[in-house]
Protein backbone atom coordinates (compact mmCIF):
# COMPACT_ATOMS: atom_id res chain seq x y z
CA UNK A 1 0.00 0.00 0.00
CA UNK A 2 1.52 3.34 -1.05
CA UNK A 3 1.40 6.55 0.95
CA UNK A 4 -1.72 7.91 -0.76
CA UNK A 5 -3.67 4.69 -0.14
CA UNK A 6 -3.04 4.55 3.60
CA UNK A 7 -6.26 5.31 5.52
CA UNK A 8 -6.65 8.61 7.35
CA UNK A 9 -8.13 8.68 10.84
CA UNK A 10 -9.32 11.52 13.06
CA UNK A 11 -6.75 11.19 15.83
CA UNK A 12 -7.00 14.34 17.98
CA UNK A 13 -10.09 16.31 18.94
CA UNK A 14 -10.34 20.10 19.14
CA UNK A 15 -9.88 20.29 22.92
CA UNK A 16 -6.79 18.05 22.78
CA UNK A 17 -5.20 20.12 20.03
CA UNK A 18 -6.01 23.49 21.58
CA UNK A 19 -4.80 22.44 25.02
CA UNK A 20 -1.62 21.02 23.45
CA UNK A 21 -0.61 24.22 21.63
CA UNK A 22 -1.71 26.52 24.44
CA UNK A 23 0.31 24.41 26.88
CA UNK A 24 3.38 24.73 24.63
CA UNK A 25 3.03 28.53 24.70
CA UNK A 26 2.43 28.57 28.45
CA UNK A 27 5.36 26.25 29.11
CA UNK A 28 7.90 28.43 27.33
CA UNK A 29 6.61 31.55 29.09
CA UNK A 30 6.79 29.69 32.41
CA UNK A 31 10.40 28.67 31.78
CA UNK A 32 11.43 32.21 30.83
CA UNK A 33 9.59 33.88 33.71
CA UNK A 34 10.75 31.16 36.11
CA UNK A 35 14.37 31.87 35.22
CA UNK A 36 13.62 35.56 35.78
CA UNK A 37 12.44 34.71 39.30
CA UNK A 38 15.43 32.43 39.85
CA UNK A 39 17.78 35.31 39.01
CA UNK A 40 16.60 37.13 42.13
CA UNK A 41 17.99 34.31 44.30
CA UNK A 42 20.24 32.17 42.07
CA UNK A 43 20.70 29.11 44.25
CA UNK A 44 18.93 25.91 45.27
CA UNK A 45 19.24 24.33 48.72
CA UNK A 46 18.26 20.84 49.89
CA UNK A 47 16.87 22.30 53.09
CA UNK A 48 13.72 23.70 54.65
CA UNK A 49 15.30 27.16 54.54
CA UNK A 50 18.23 28.90 52.88
CA UNK A 51 21.32 26.96 53.92
CA UNK A 52 24.69 27.36 52.13
CA UNK A 53 25.91 24.15 53.78
CA UNK A 54 23.28 22.17 51.85
CA UNK A 55 23.52 24.05 48.57
CA UNK A 56 22.83 22.00 45.44
CA UNK A 57 23.19 24.71 42.82
CA UNK A 58 24.55 28.25 42.86
CA UNK A 59 25.09 30.59 39.92
CA UNK A 60 26.88 33.84 40.52
CA UNK A 61 29.66 36.27 39.72
CA UNK A 62 32.56 36.37 42.20
CA UNK A 63 33.86 39.48 40.42
CA UNK A 64 32.96 41.65 37.46
CA UNK A 65 33.47 39.87 34.16
CA UNK A 66 33.48 36.37 35.69
CA UNK A 67 30.53 34.00 35.90
CA UNK A 68 30.54 30.71 37.79
CA UNK A 69 28.17 27.79 38.34
CA UNK A 70 28.56 25.53 41.37
CA UNK A 71 26.87 22.11 41.40
CA UNK A 72 27.19 19.96 44.53
CA UNK A 73 30.28 21.90 45.54
CA UNK A 74 32.05 21.71 42.16
CA UNK A 75 32.55 25.11 40.56
CA UNK A 76 32.76 25.73 36.82
CA UNK A 77 33.50 28.95 34.97
CA UNK A 78 30.46 29.82 32.85
CA UNK A 79 31.26 33.41 31.87
CA UNK A 80 29.17 34.65 28.96
CA UNK A 81 26.20 32.45 29.70
CA UNK A 82 25.65 31.74 33.39
CA UNK A 83 26.61 34.20 36.12
CA UNK A 84 27.92 37.01 33.92
CA UNK A 85 26.02 37.65 30.71
CA UNK A 86 23.99 40.05 28.58
CA UNK A 87 21.55 42.25 30.50
CA UNK A 88 19.18 42.99 27.62
CA UNK A 89 20.25 46.63 27.44
CA UNK A 90 23.39 46.31 25.37
CA UNK A 91 25.75 45.54 28.24
CA UNK A 92 26.82 42.72 30.53
CA UNK A 93 26.44 42.28 34.24
CA UNK A 94 25.93 39.70 36.97
CA UNK A 95 22.79 37.63 36.45
CA UNK A 96 22.33 33.87 36.75
CA UNK A 97 20.61 33.51 33.37
CA UNK A 98 21.00 35.88 30.40
CA UNK A 99 18.37 38.34 29.26
CA UNK A 100 17.95 36.40 26.00
CA UNK A 101 16.12 33.55 27.75
CA UNK A 102 14.26 35.28 30.59
CA UNK A 103 10.83 36.95 30.52
CA UNK A 104 10.75 39.91 30.54
CA UNK A 105 14.15 40.32 28.92
CA UNK A 106 15.46 42.64 31.64
CA UNK A 107 15.67 42.11 35.38
CA UNK A 108 12.19 42.69 36.83
CA UNK A 109 11.17 40.26 39.57
CA UNK A 110 7.64 41.65 40.00
CA UNK A 111 6.86 41.34 36.28
CA UNK A 112 8.38 37.86 36.18
CA UNK A 113 6.10 36.75 39.01
CA UNK A 114 3.02 38.13 37.27
CA UNK A 115 3.87 36.36 34.00
CA UNK A 116 4.64 33.15 35.88
CA UNK A 117 1.43 33.15 37.90
CA UNK A 118 -0.81 33.95 34.92
CA UNK A 119 0.63 31.33 32.59
CA UNK A 120 0.95 28.83 35.44
CA UNK A 121 -2.83 28.75 35.74
CA UNK A 122 -3.17 28.46 31.96
CA UNK A 123 -0.79 25.48 31.90
CA UNK A 124 -2.65 23.82 34.79
CA UNK A 125 -6.02 24.29 33.06
CA UNK A 126 -4.60 22.87 29.81
CA UNK A 127 -3.36 19.84 31.71
CA UNK A 128 -6.79 19.29 33.29
CA UNK A 129 -8.55 19.84 29.95
CA UNK A 130 -6.29 17.27 28.28
CA UNK A 131 -7.02 14.67 30.98
CA UNK A 132 -10.78 15.27 30.83
CA UNK A 133 -10.88 15.22 27.01
CA UNK A 134 -8.80 12.05 26.88
CA UNK A 135 -10.96 10.37 29.53
CA UNK A 136 -14.20 11.32 27.74
CA UNK A 137 -12.80 9.92 24.52
CA UNK A 138 -12.17 6.65 26.35
CA UNK A 139 -8.46 6.55 25.57
CA UNK A 140 -6.97 7.65 28.89
CA UNK A 141 -6.33 4.07 29.94
CA UNK A 142 -4.49 3.42 26.68
CA UNK A 143 -1.97 6.12 27.66
CA UNK A 144 -0.97 4.49 30.93
CA UNK A 145 2.18 2.40 31.14
CA UNK A 146 1.59 -1.22 32.12
CA UNK A 147 4.02 -3.84 33.49
CA UNK A 148 3.84 -5.69 30.16
CA UNK A 149 5.21 -2.57 28.42
CA UNK A 150 8.43 -2.41 30.45
CA UNK A 151 10.44 -5.02 28.47
CA UNK A 152 9.57 -3.17 25.26
CA UNK A 153 10.92 0.23 26.31
CA UNK A 154 14.50 -0.28 25.13
CA UNK A 155 13.54 -2.07 21.86
CA UNK A 156 11.25 0.87 21.09
CA UNK A 157 14.03 3.36 21.83
CA UNK A 158 16.40 1.31 19.68
CA UNK A 159 13.90 1.63 16.84
CA UNK A 160 13.78 5.43 17.27
CA UNK A 161 17.59 5.53 17.26
CA UNK A 162 17.63 3.44 14.06
CA UNK A 163 19.40 0.52 15.79
CA UNK A 164 16.64 -1.82 14.62
CA UNK A 165 14.49 -1.71 11.51
CA UNK A 166 11.12 -2.49 13.03
CA UNK A 167 9.49 -1.47 16.32
CA UNK A 168 8.52 -4.12 18.88
CA UNK A 169 4.94 -5.31 18.69
CA UNK A 170 2.53 -3.53 21.01
CA UNK A 171 -1.21 -3.18 21.50
CA UNK A 172 -3.14 0.04 21.06
CA UNK A 173 -2.41 3.40 19.48
CA UNK A 174 0.49 4.38 21.74
CA UNK A 175 3.82 2.58 21.89
CA UNK A 176 5.58 1.75 25.18
CA UNK A 177 7.80 4.85 25.13
CA UNK A 178 4.84 7.12 24.53
CA UNK A 179 2.97 5.47 27.40
CA UNK A 180 5.99 5.88 29.69
CA UNK A 181 6.29 9.56 28.77
CA UNK A 182 2.59 10.35 29.13
CA UNK A 183 2.31 8.44 32.41
CA UNK A 184 5.38 10.05 33.96
CA UNK A 185 4.78 13.58 32.71
CA UNK A 186 1.00 13.67 32.95
CA UNK A 187 0.52 11.95 36.28
CA UNK A 188 3.77 12.48 38.19
CA UNK A 189 5.82 15.46 37.00
CA UNK A 190 2.96 17.82 36.06
CA UNK A 191 1.21 17.43 39.44
CA UNK A 192 4.59 17.81 41.17
CA UNK A 193 5.31 21.08 39.36
CA UNK A 194 1.82 22.45 40.08
CA UNK A 195 1.90 21.53 43.78
CA UNK A 196 5.45 22.79 44.36
CA UNK A 197 4.51 26.01 42.55
CA UNK A 198 1.59 26.44 44.97
CA UNK A 199 3.92 25.66 47.89
CA UNK A 200 6.21 28.49 46.75
CA UNK A 201 3.38 31.01 46.83
CA UNK A 202 3.45 33.03 50.08
CA UNK A 203 -0.35 33.28 50.00
CA UNK A 204 -0.85 29.51 49.66
CA UNK A 205 1.84 28.88 52.26
CA UNK A 206 -0.07 31.08 54.70
CA UNK A 207 -3.46 29.37 54.25
CA UNK A 208 -2.37 25.84 53.34
CA UNK A 209 1.00 25.29 54.99
CA UNK A 210 0.72 21.46 54.86
CA UNK A 211 1.30 21.64 51.09
CA UNK A 212 4.64 23.37 51.73
CA UNK A 213 5.49 21.04 54.62
CA UNK A 214 4.92 17.95 52.45
CA UNK A 215 7.82 19.03 50.23
CA UNK A 216 10.14 19.80 53.14
CA UNK A 217 9.70 23.58 53.23
CA UNK A 218 9.82 26.34 50.63
CA UNK A 219 13.49 25.85 49.74
CA UNK A 220 12.97 22.14 49.13
CA UNK A 221 9.81 22.94 47.15
CA UNK A 222 11.89 25.34 45.06
CA UNK A 223 14.39 22.56 44.38
CA UNK A 224 11.65 20.12 43.30
CA UNK A 225 10.02 22.81 41.18
CA UNK A 226 13.29 23.52 39.34
CA UNK A 227 13.98 19.79 38.87
CA UNK A 228 10.47 19.35 37.47
CA UNK A 229 11.15 22.10 34.94
CA UNK A 230 14.33 20.34 33.79
CA UNK A 231 12.45 17.06 33.37
CA UNK A 232 9.75 18.80 31.35
CA UNK A 233 12.43 20.36 29.14
CA UNK A 234 13.97 16.91 28.61
CA UNK A 235 10.52 15.51 27.76
CA UNK A 236 9.99 18.31 25.26
CA UNK A 237 13.37 17.58 23.62
CA UNK A 238 12.58 13.84 23.34
CA UNK A 239 9.10 14.63 22.06
CA UNK A 240 10.50 16.85 19.31
CA UNK A 241 13.05 14.15 18.43
CA UNK A 242 10.28 11.57 18.07
CA UNK A 243 8.20 13.88 15.89
CA UNK A 244 11.17 14.60 13.64
CA UNK A 245 12.07 10.92 13.24
CA UNK A 246 8.55 9.52 12.83
CA UNK A 247 7.12 11.53 9.95
CA UNK A 248 7.17 15.17 10.95
CA UNK A 249 4.61 16.29 8.33
CA UNK A 250 2.11 13.58 9.27
CA UNK A 251 2.61 14.19 13.00
CA UNK A 252 2.28 17.96 12.73
CA UNK A 253 -0.78 17.69 10.47
CA UNK A 254 -2.50 15.45 13.00
CA UNK A 255 -1.87 17.90 15.85
CA UNK A 256 -3.03 20.88 13.77
CA UNK A 257 -6.00 19.40 11.88
CA UNK A 258 -6.65 16.23 13.88
CA UNK A 259 -6.25 13.93 10.86
CA UNK A 260 -3.49 11.32 10.85
CA UNK A 261 -2.45 9.01 8.00
CA UNK A 262 -1.94 5.52 9.46
CA UNK A 263 0.99 3.20 8.92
Amino acid sequence: MNHAERPVIYRYGVVTRLSHWLWVLAFFVLVGSGLQIFNASPNLDASDKSNPARRVLAIGSPQDGIGTTTIFGHTFTTTGFLGWNGNGMGGHDAHAFPAAIIIPGYQDLAAGRRWHLFFGWIAALCWIAWIVATARKGSLRALLLRPSDLPKLWPMQAYYLKFRKTPPSYDGVYNPLQKAAYTTIGFVIAPLVVLTGLALSPGIDAIANPITAIFGGRQFARLWHFAGMLILLAFFAVHIFQVLTQGVVNQMRSMITGWYRTE
